[in-house]
């Protein structure tokens, strides 16, 4: 059944699209002989947006894999730097809340631990929507930020990292092997905002799976109990996104050939000095419009690197 309404969300954009083509040209033809223009103003306006719509569908067929449609887990962690790092994170945080919202996601905050000083120490977002895990997975890896760093009084150059991950938010009939007797739970308090019981009561929750020593945490719920249904659900996306990748490098070695696995991989540069650039590693993609970039603007690298993929698909088909 998901597999058939997977195929039926494909198709009927498609032949919506198609109806509206040849009605679109019977008018055309009908215009052919009275020669009314504002009519034909209208029509050519009509097809403007249907081409449009055309190529958001094509875009969206990249996204065949059947956890592309899901709604996505993002989890950002600053990389050694100390504050330099820590307020990196945020700022990519920013980037995809930004994104999310012009493309009408509804982004809820998971977890999120402060930096010691400024910035965060690591965060988890669930960007809800349709599609949301097959436009960010093209954001998994190392982003590196050149930058004068604010808080070095000498105003010298520094270079942060900060990893990005997407994780699928998956749907409960699939299933995962996850044995209770490998699961160690903690609760702690939470920090920050959130109502009374935030720092009075230990309500946060942190699940680690023993086995392969993967961590889900959450905060921002009201109860203990809400916070540790979340972490478990953040649990089994990070799961099912670690077995699937290393299935694909087990298929990978048994073929003979290297997987291509981003997740801690730098994918991309962003140069603030000396001068601006903001340039994808894998596509070669770049441009200068940084202060777009980091206002959400991040479309072309995401395009880009859904073609790249899925032109390497058919040339190993």
């Amino acid at each position: 059944m998901q597999k058939l309404k997977l195929l039926v969300r494909s198709y009927e954009p498609w032949d919506l699209a198609e109806s509206e083509v040849d009605s679109l040209l019977e008018l055309s033809e009908m215009i052919g002989a009275s020669g009314d223009a504002e009519l034909a103003s209208e029509i050519e306006s009509q097809f403007a947006e249907l081409s449009h719509r055309v190529d958001q569908l094509e875009f969206q067929s990249m996204l065949g894999a059947p956890e592309d449609v899901a709604s996505s887990y993002l989890y950002i962690h600053p990389g050694a730097g100390g504050t330099e790092s820590c307020d990196w994170a945020q700022m990519l945080m920013r980037m995809y809340t930004h994104w999310a919202e012009t493309h009408n996601y509804k982004v809820k905050l998971i977890d999120l631990q402060e930096g010691d000083e400024a910035g965060i120490a690591s965060v988890t977002l669930l960007i809800e929507g349709e599609y949301a895990y097959g436009y960010m997975k093209a954001e998994t890896g190392v982003h590196r930020l050149v930058r004068i760093s604010p808080f070095d009084a000498n105003k010298r150059r520094h270079t942060s990292f900060a990893s990005v991950n997407a994780y699928p938010d998956i749907q409960d009939d699939i299933e995962l092997d996850i044995q209770e007797k490998d699961l160690r739970i903690d609760t702690y308090r939470s920090g920050g905002k959130g109502g009374q019981h935030v720092n009075t009561t230990d309500s946060a929750v942190r699940i680690t799976h023993l086995p392969t020593n993967i961590v889900a945490q959450c905060q921002n719920e009201r109860s203990q109990h809400q916070n540790r249904e979340v972490a478990m659900k953040v649990l089994r996306a990070r799961l099912y996104q670690y077995y699937k990748e290393k299935a694909e490098v087990e298929q990978a070695a048994k073929n003979g050939e290297k997987a291509d696995i981003s997740w801690g991989n730098q994918i991309r540069s962003y140069v603030f000095q000396p001068y601006q650039m903001v340039k994808d590693l894998r596509t070669g993609v770049e441009t200068s419009s940084i202060d777009n970039v980091m206002d959400g603007d991040i479309d072309p690298f995401i395009e880009a690197w859904l073609r790249s993929q899925m032109g390497k698909h058919h040339r190993e088909l």
